[in-house]
């Protein structure tokens, strides 16, 4: 199950129980799809939520910078009572879902979120942001301002919690994880460190809770006992790709992460390419087995796993924008003829221009990556430069020197 859809923002994706939402530009939808003949469509525009007073307003009092109302993270809690998303506006709405769905608050926020979870007691929302700062907002008093809990000196890409709920993990663009506790969030438990580029990832295996699934910029997927900041194994992603990474020249990161406790499967996507990978978590030798890959005919924009084991894939295609997945035999093969399929389907095709505003959109990890500079070819181009510099100026000497001598000799001469 994969409740949360977070980080560099497109659309997305989520599934909580019976329940499955989707996201894209300002809207969500949300239906129960494995009842495929109630028609109990849910929708929601982020445009609705500038209506308040302190629509043009941040947290801190200021004017606030034109912006869209695009979804920029969303999460179900545990049990699916609550949902919670951020906007491009730095807003933080909750909605209780049942009996029915109710927004209950829209709050401002102090930057423009990245990621959020919900706690699994379900009182508290952990919103992290670019500046760096994890706020905490209450469930219980849904108008209360949020509240710092810790903060990084670097750009906040993914936040996580342990099912207990007494470990924060927050992973950043300086390729750094950590791992604070809830109760007092200035104690740093240890560090996860081993990326070499922006941890772009990050996810607790609730059925191993002291393990932690971590992805990168640098291409590779990771598994940690995060409490004592241990790395137990790393995948390298590009080694199951070759062609595309030979032909693009460049890393790519990884931009969702799903897991199933049923088979202990995982599910990646890489920004980009159009290929799931998928993995199995052997407990025994605590491994990351690659098991297959599904290849797809158009980008991948989100995928989740339901808790009976189907993977549902999110894609740039109005025709065909959802696609669900299977074991069969140790092999995933599409499912063509499921009713929740079905409906899901006609759910997003008939409001596919919630999706419009993203398809055909450049990356959004190309700017989180580390400058790099050839500091020897520099040196040797300005090497060489000199060295013609000195040969033009000894030439000008020879040939002024050799002027010189002729008019001597000719004066001398006459």
């Amino acid at each position: 199950m994969e409740a949360a859809a977070a980080g560099c923002r497109g659309p997305g994706l989520a599934l909580c129980g019976a329940l499955m939402a989707a996201s894209g530009g300002s809207r969500f939808l949300v239906a129960r799809y494995q009842e495929p003949s109630v028609d109990d469509l849910f929708m929601y525009d982020c445009i609705t939520a500038g209506k308040k007073s302190q629509e043009d307003r941040g947290q801190d009092g200021q004017p606030a910078v034109k912006a869209s109302d695009d979804i920029l993270a969303f999460a179900f809690s545990s049990s699916g009572g609550y949902f919670a998303l951020t906007d491009d506006n730095k807003r933080l709405v909750l909605f209780r879902t049942k009996p029915c769905w109710e927004c209950l608050s829209v709050r401002p926020v102090v930057r423009r979120c990245t990621s959020l979870i919900i706690t699994a007691a379900e009182d508290k929302i952990l919103v992290a942001d670019k500046s760096g700062d994890v706020y905490s907002y209450s469930i219980t008093e849904p108008q209360k301002a949020g509240k710092i809990e810790l903060g990084h000196l670097s750009l906040l890409l993914d936040v996580a919690l342990s099912p207990d709920d007494q470990y924060i993990l927050t992973a950043d663009r300086d390729e750094k994880i950590r791992v604070s506790l809830t109760r007092a969030p200035y104690n740093i438990i240890s560090f996860c460190l081993g990326h070499r580029e922006f941890v772009s990832r990050i996810f607790v295996i609730p059925n191993y809770p002291d393990l932690m699934l971590s992805a990168s910029g640098d291409c590779t997927l990771r598994l940690w006992e995060y409490k004592s900041g241990k790395e137990v194994h790393c995948c390298h992603l590009n080694s199951l790709n070759k062609t595309e990474a030979t032909k693009n020249d460049k890393k790519y990161a990884v931009s969702r992460i799903a897991y199933c406790c049923q088979g202990n499967y995982i599910a990646i996507l890489c920004d980009c390419i159009p290929t799931v990978y998928i993995f199995q978590f052997d407990a025994a030798t605590q491994q990351l087995n690659y098991r297959h890959q599904i290849s797809l005919k158009y980008k991948g924009w989100d995928v989740a796993f339901e808790e009976t084991g189907g993977l549902w894939i999110l894609q740039e295609d109005k025709e065909a924008s959802l696609l669900l997945y299977r074991p069969v035999d140790g092999h995933w093969q599409p499912v063509a003829d499921d009713k929740g399929l079905m409906k899901m389907s006609k759910y997003l095709q008939d409001n596919w221009t919630m999706f419009k505003g993203s398809v055909g959109t450049e990356s959004c990890y190309s700017s989180l990556y580390k400058a790099s500079f050839d500091n020897m070819a520099v040196y040797l181009q300005k090497k060489e430069e000199r060295l013609q510099q000195q040969q033009k100026k000894r030439k000008e000497l020879q040939h002024e020197s050799n002027r010189q001598t002729k008019k001597i000799r000719t004066r001398d001469s006459s």
